[in-house]
């Protein structure tokens, strides 16, 4: 294991060799895959609530189905969603045959994952791809539901929205940061970061900075680093190759962080990113022992040797003031602004 002093010293050297920013994939590379577009969605649209992992409580479910009233929605759910299997809301068969009616069904308009948890990556041999081919829907989660959003472009083309589920989605941010992408759609759209209270200011965990300056073009994929792993040998595995990968954890040691990325840096082509852009990794700081590296330390030392425009702290995961970005959409990423730009729309 490095020595404490000798892990800062390399970050520090890199990052002195980092400063000068870079430009990565400066014009969109052909995607292969073709992209499948939900509609737009309007006020009084039916919106499906689904638990394709853990089980949702009753009054989480209210609380989901408050909010999408509020926004000038319907919605909708089947009673597979209040079951209960051990800690999955129902069995794998029940879980991915909801799945797949919600998309089937021509009165659902859109589709929001109730919560997330664990359970996804047990479904995804069950989902009927071809009937998301023939009725694509918005389709939006977050945390586990990665598996989905990534495995559903993969498999279809399907454009995805990695947002709050119907448990967070909670506040004026988080809201408007949804809708501005599936009901107010425009291209060039800038996703902003939230405005950090005093109290944020002083956690590390929301720090925001620059991880090696530049920028990047590129198509948007990730979510969850613990589910972007699980996929790994999967046949959902995502290839990273001129994609802008969007990644935050929660409760997660610093160590645990530096083997997740440790192994994706080792893969395939995670090498290949076009640009980086880190969330904030909520509970992921490192305790007060003196061996232990902080949160930062292990991010720089891991992805600085890179030489990838890469930011952390930008206003997505398991936190309050969560933005939406949609999965498979070109996007620019400009570390001094600390933006995402969509540069297409999301939805048709």
């Amino acid at each position: 294991m490095l020595k404490r002093r000798k892990f800062i010293a390399s970050a520090l050297g890199t990052a002195a060799a980092s400063m000068l920013p870079i430009t990565v994939n400066t014009s969109f590379t052909n995607e292969t895959t073709t992209l499948l577009k939900g509609k737009r969605l309007k006020k009084g649209d039916t919106i499906g609530l689904v638990a394709p992992g853990y089980a949702v409580s009753s009054d989480g479910l209210e609380h989901a189905k408050a909010t999408l009233r509020k926004m000038g929605f319907i919605p909708y759910h089947t009673d597979r969603i209040i079951g209960n299997y051990g800690y999955f809301s129902n069995t794998d068969e029940e879980r991915a045959k909801d799945l797949n009616e919600m998309f089937a069904n021509q009165n659902v308009d859109g589709i929001l994952c109730a919560r997330g948890g664990y359970g996804c990556t047990r479904i995804m041999q069950m989902i009927d791809y071809d009937t998301i081919k023939n009725n694509p829907k918005v389709f939006i989660g977050f945390s586990d539901i990665t598996t989905l959003l990534n495995g559903f472009y993969k498999e279809t083309g399907l454009v995805g929205f990695h947002g709050p589920v119907g448990t967070t989605l909670d506040n004026e941010y988080g809201i408007s940061q949804l809708e501005q992408l599936v009901v107010n759609p425009k291209k060039n759209l800038e996703i902003k970061n939230s405005v950090l209270t005093e109290k944020q200011k002083e956690d590390t965990e929301y720090q925001r900075y620059i991880i090696t300056p530049g920028t990047a073009n590129g198509i948007l994929v990730g979510g969850s680093l613990t589910l972007i792993n699980a996929l790994i040998g999967t046949p959902h595995e995502i290839d990273f190759t001129d994609k802008i990968v969007c990644i935050e954890d929660v409760e997660e040691s610093p160590y645990r962080i530096d083997r997740m990325l440790t192994q994706l840096i080792e893969g395939k082509n995670f090498k290949n990113a076009a640009g980086l852009v880190l969330g904030v990794f909520a509970g992921c700081e490192a305790s007060s022992s003196k061996r232990a590296f902080t949160l930062k330390e292990v991010i720089t030392d891991r992805l600085q040797p890179l030489n990838i425009p890469a930011v952390y702290g930008m206003s997505f995961g398991h936190i309050p003031t969560n933005f939406t970005f949609p999965i498979g959409i070109k996007a620019k990423l400009s570390t001094t602004s600390m933006t995402l730009t969509v540069v297409e729309k999301a939805v048709l």
